[in-house]
């Protein structure tokens, strides 16, 4: 943990100080970085391509009464999404585009590394593509155009959600829906990002084998709607470099399968943009409050490129 925070914190200090060392070559035309905000769609014919990495570490549970227990050891969730997008309207108003994730999950503390060895040790790891989702993003209304909704099917690849005790991901048909909007205050040096999700979860009823170490059928979440709300606030010191702060809030809502839970995160991180068309962004979010759920810490990078 200490060597994974460590280099986090070397790549966010290394990209600070090149982002302020730096002068805008052409301070006339904006960097992709402030043009395309999550709010705002493609030029026609225009390709985004994103390729985003989260890793969410924990050793604690947090039941509905708030007490903390341990869960065994360090448990390790990384989720690898893969985002392409076209845009296809003349008007800048429609993108199309397909999502899919691959995950590496590893418990009974192991370290927070193992979940990119893939090895898939019985009892401990689990990995594979696990999601695939047609999707189209639009501008509903033709004057607000920082204002968008990006609506998403996800089709479960997984045969079981647990393995010999080893959880991947839901088993659940998911119905996504993401409302984004965008302020960019006078000067275009600070900028206000707000996000609104909605997943409706549904499919057959999760059931255990005799022994209780796996799934044989359905998921945990199904007949639940997820709700999940965030506020970025970020400063563009240059053309070229965005730092920000978030808040977010999670809920998932009983809608007949007699689970629910709740937890809030706060985090840190940057962008930059390396060329014209290619950006990595680093993140850093802290899971301070739970309900019925983990607490924990992830650590996010990831590239896009628009072309």
């Amino acid at each position: 943990m200490k060597k994974l925070t460590l280099i986090i914190t070397l790549l966010f200090l290394a990209v600070v100080q090149t982002g302020f060392a730096q002068q805008d070559d052409d301070t006339q035309t904006r960097s992709n970085l402030i043009e395309f905000t999550p709010s705002k769609l493609l030029y026609q014919n225009q390709w985004d391509i994103k390729w985003f990495n989260n890793l969410f570490t924990t050793t604690t549970f947090v039941n509905e009464d708030g007490d903390k227990f341990s869960t065994g050891g360090r448990q390790n969730f990384f989720t690898s999404t893969f985002e392409i997008f076209h845009g296809v309207s003349k008007n800048r108003r429609v993108n199309l585009g397909v999502i899919f994730e691959v995950r590496s999950n590893t418990i009974g503390g192991r370290g927070v590394f193992d979940v990119f060895s893939f090895d898939g040790e019985d009892g401990t790891a689990r990995s594979g593509i696990t999601t695939i989702a047609p999707s189209i993003k639009f501008q509903p209304f033709k004057n607000i155009s920082n204002f968008s909704i990006q609506s998403s099917f996800f089709i479960p690849l997984i045969d079981n959600e647990v393995e010999n005790g080893v959880f991947l991901d839901e088993k659940s048909f998911v119905w996504q829906n993401r409302f984004f909007y965008d302020y960019v205050f006078p000067g275009n040096k600070f900028q206000v990002f707000s996000e609104l999700n909605t997943e409706f979860n549904f499919g057959e009823t999760r059931v255990f084998d005799n022994i209780g170490t796996s799934t044989i059928q359905g998921g945990f979440a199904n007949e639940s709607l997820r709700l999940s709300s965030g506020t970025f606030f970020s400063y563009f010191p240059s053309q070229r470099l965005t730092l920000q702060v978030l808040v977010q809030q999670f809920f998932l809502i009983d809608l007949g399968n007699n689970f629910d839970q709740n937890f809030s995160a706060a985090g840190a991180g940057i962008k930059y943009q390396l060329t014209d068309e290619l950006s990595v962004e680093t993140l850093y979010t802290n899971f301070f409050r739970a309900r019925d759920a983990n607490t924990g810490q992830t650590f996010n990078i990831g590239l896009r490129v628009i072309l």
